[in-house]
């Protein structure tokens, strides 16, 4: 057996976070490992409390890894040590991750409402109309055959005064009379002021 060290011996001085954070952005993927083995469980512990769900904790603790391997060249030992630069990343994650699922719930909601609105309001829309359908029918009936016809052709048939006149057999100013008086009734027999 070799009398050398190697870096799986435990009594082998582990090097500085700050030292390996150098030689990960150099590429060196041993230093990432053991820079991974160092932090993720404390990493992991800090966004399992932001995020209180261990599945999306996983996946954000994996995509701070990816990004401290990807980011390495720009850690700054200059301006702080390299547990707080990966903390930093690990809890600008966590609040992204956040802010993206309120934001996705949000939207779900607004879209949920929209349609729960919008049946809703179509149900109520049918009842409202089948009732004042049902009160025009009723009320119409009550009008004189003379009304009733040139008010149905002008309002229903979508005539003019003229072609209910022609319709009808009827000078224009009797159609015209005919369906002023019968809207006034109608109007008094549904209650609109």
């Amino acid at each position: 057996m070799s009398s050398e060290t190697t870096d799986d011996t435990p009594d082998r001085v582990q090097p500085e976070p700050e030292e390996l954070m150098r030689r990960i952005a150099s590429g060196d993927e041993r230093a990432f490992e053991v820079f991974y083995d160092l932090f993720a469980a404390r990493v992991f512990g800090l966004i399992r409390r932001l995020l209180r769900d261990e599945a999306q904790s996983e996946e954000v603790l994996q995509e701070v890894f990816v990004e401290a391997w990807q980011q390495a060249t720009r850690f700054d030992a200059g301006r702080g040590s390299a547990a707080n630069w990966l903390f930093t990343l690990a809890h600008r994650r966590s609040v992204d991750r956040i802010r993206s699922s309120q934001a996705s719930r949000q939207r779900e909601l607004r879209i949920g409402v929209q349609d729960i609105g919008t049946d809703y309001n179509d149900v109520e829309e049918n009842a409202v109309l089948h009732d004042e359908n049902r009160r025009i029918i009723v009320a119409l009936k009550s009008l004189s055959q003379a009304q009733r016809a040139a008010i149905e052709l002008a309002y229903f048939g979508g005539h003019t005064h003229q072609e209910v006149a022609h319709l009808l057999e009827i000078p224009v100013g009797t159609a015209k009379t005919r369906i002023r008086d019968g809207m006034i009734k109608l109007r008094d027999l549904m209650g609109v002021a």
